[in-house]
């Protein structure tokens, strides 16, 4: 098993979303969605980044990313929703970036953060190395 560098993880003060159903926690992380498109003067929704020296990090690939996967792995990550949009916000943590497998014109951003209950998870960021446009595409709990 690999060693995990603690020093580069970033500790939210968030905890995972409350629920034990999928209705409940989309409700919960839909809410927090409509908050920040509310707050985005333009259609796509963005949260600035503190990594990315403010840039926009637009967050519907997200949505796009859960709906293809199963309902018991969507439920596991829209739990940690709202650690994954306190991470990006605040986090000044480099993160580990490698070139997209699905494509050789985005870089894979790999954010390492930890929920206030002690928790793993990490986020990723693509970002499109032509525009430079990033969005915010996925949040798993680590092992």
């Amino acid at each position: 098993m690999a060693h995990q560098d603690f020093s580069v993880i970033y500790k939210s003060k968030l905890g995972k979303l409350p629920g034990t159903s999928y209705k409940e926690v989309v409700r919960a992380a839909r809410r927090e969605h409509n908050k920040i498109r509310k707050r985005s003067p333009h259609r796509q929704p963005y949260i600035k980044s503190r990594y990315f020296t403010r840039d926009k990090i637009f967050i519907n690939d997200f949505w796009a990313h859960l709906g293809s996967k199963v309902p018991g792995d969507r439920l596991r990550r829209l739990k940690l929703f709202l650690c994954a949009v306190d991470l990006i916000r605040n986090s000044t943590l480099p993160p580990r970036a490698m070139q997209n497998p699905n494509d050789p014109n985005e870089t894979l951003h790999q954010f390492t953060g930890m929920t206030r209950n002690k928790e793993l998870f990490y986020v990723h960021v693509r970002e499109n190395k032509k525009t430079g446009r990033k969005g915010f595409m996925s949040v798993f709990p680590g092992k």
